[in-house]
């Protein structure tokens, strides 16, 4: 079967299965494809297979029985989503839409996704957030509120910002699809993303820098440390597709990066190639240390000359 229509292979194969279960072509009880039936059918890894089930069972759609495999989960709606839930609530619509992108990935949270987990009709679902645009404003204000700051900053404007791009860091880390959601062009007004912003431009106050300067170096540090976590989610995607880990990835390219070195073309590249640690990983942790150490001494440089 082709998977060429746009979305990860995991999510086009769920969403193949979940219209199944919800035309009753499927029904609560029958064995659902296994793995390795769904690797062979749609020509994926049998990673990218489990994967899809997962999704299926994160859903609450399936559910894995001892003796018969994976089957349809009794609690599956197979009547178009005749189901209510008297304790919906904004909250609960928002924490659902959170996990499900932090299990699979932004682009698999829709509001019939959310409403299929939460055992609830679509509908419901408008009468607490107007749309996907709506919900996925929640959803980022809402994890922006988990990493709190202390009532009292420490010392010193340095202490100051790398304590909050630390707890920024924290929170993309946990749910990486976030720096998807967050744009330096067209920022959202949300309580929990100006909680920062108060934070670092009170940091930069009193230092000999205009308003605009100020503004400016914020944006330059979220901007740091957004750019780094859109790897985070880019990596978890390719991880989901191709069933291989970041490091299984780089040793499959050795070959090509040894032959573009070997080609004479890029001596410095050469070199240093020659000269890695055979355990070289890429430490995206280390990285954003490094890069935050470098983005602060780059400031202070700034800061030094405006009190000059």
């Amino acid at each position: 079967m082709s998977t060429s229509s746009s979305g990860p292979p995991y999510q086009r194969i769920a969403q193949s299965l979940r219209r199944r279960i919800e035309s009753g072509q499927l029904r609560p009880g029958d064995r659902v494809p296994s793995t390795r039936a769904i690797a062979r059918k749609w020509g994926v890894a049998v990673a990218t297979a489990a994967h899809a089930l997962n999704a299926l069972a994160f859903e609450g759609l399936v559910q894995t029985s001892p003796r018969a495999g994976t089957i349809v989960a009794s609690t599956a709606s197979t009547a178009g989503g005749d189901r209510t839930s008297p304790d919906l609530t904004r909250e609960r619509i928002v924490a659902s839409a959170v996990a499900v992108a932090d299990t699979e990935g932004l682009a698999a949270v829709s509001l019939r996704g959310v409403a299929s987990r939460l055992g609830a009709p679509v509908t419901s679902l408008y009468r607490h957030v107007k749309g996907k645009e709506e919900l996925l404003r929640a959803m980022t204000d809402s994890v922006m509120g988990e990493a709190t700051l202390p009532p009292k900053a420490p010392a010193g404007w340095r202490a100051q910002l790398e304590l909050a791009a630390r707890s920024q860091w924290s929170v993309l880390r946990r749910h990486p699809w976030m720096s998807r959601t967050m744009s330096i062009t067209r920022p959202l007004p949300l309580a929990n993303a100006i909680v920062y912003a108060e934070w670092i431009l009170r940091a930069l106050g009193g230092l000999g820098l205009d308003a605009e300067l100020r503004m400016r170096l914020h944006i330059v540090l979220y901007g740091f440390i957004q750019g780094l976590a859109v790897n985070l989610e880019t990596e978890a995607d390719a991880a989901s597709e191709t069933g291989m880990s970041d490091s299984d990835w780089m040793d499959s390219q050795l070959g090509a990066f040894g032959a573009l070195a070997a080609s004479g073309r890029f001596p410095a590249f050469a070199a240093v190639l020659a000269e890695l640690d055979a355990g070289f990983e890429l430490d995206l942790d280390g990285l954003f240390e490094l890069g935050l150490r470098s983005v602060l001494d780059g400031f202070a440089r700034i800061i030094s000359r405006g009190k000059s």
